[in-house]
């Protein structure tokens, strides 16, 4: 299995941007347990940006508190792609943003997986 992170790019304060996280070789017969995205700027700690969780009780979506309101996640199951909506962004957003997500197979159980990263700039 592996993740393909893209969608990243420059954009103007303000602007949007939909990064786009590609899942390939899972097969026909998987579950996707969980997928996140992550925010990286060099010297700062890896921040959670929003991480959706499936569970037997429900799906539960989190979203960082500086992200929240502006960011939205979704799935498009047809091409096995996770999204992120990224709008109003601002400066303090410029980031490589990275994937993640825990997918269950028949041959290797529940794996967690990273995508590349892509990156953001975001200009004032």
């Amino acid at each position: 299995v592996q993740l393909q992170a893209s969608g990243g790019g420059l954009v103007q304060a303000g602007g949007s941007l939909t990064l786009a996280c590609v899942a390939s070789g899972t097969g026909n017969f998987f579950r996707v347990n969980s997928v996140g995205w992550y925010r990286h700027t060099p010297g700062e700690q890896r921040e959670m940006v929003v991480r959706w969780l499936h569970t037997a009780s429900g799906d539960r979506t989190t979203y960082g508190s500086s992200v929240k309101g502006r960011f939205t996640i979704s799935a498009d199951n047809n091409e096995n792609t996770a999204l992120l909506r990224m709008t109003n962004l601002q400066p303090e957003d410029t980031a490589v943003y990275s994937c993640t997500s825990n997918i269950w197979t028949p041959q290797t159980g529940s794996v967690d997986y990273w995508g590349q990263g892509t990156l953001v700039t975001v200009s004032s």
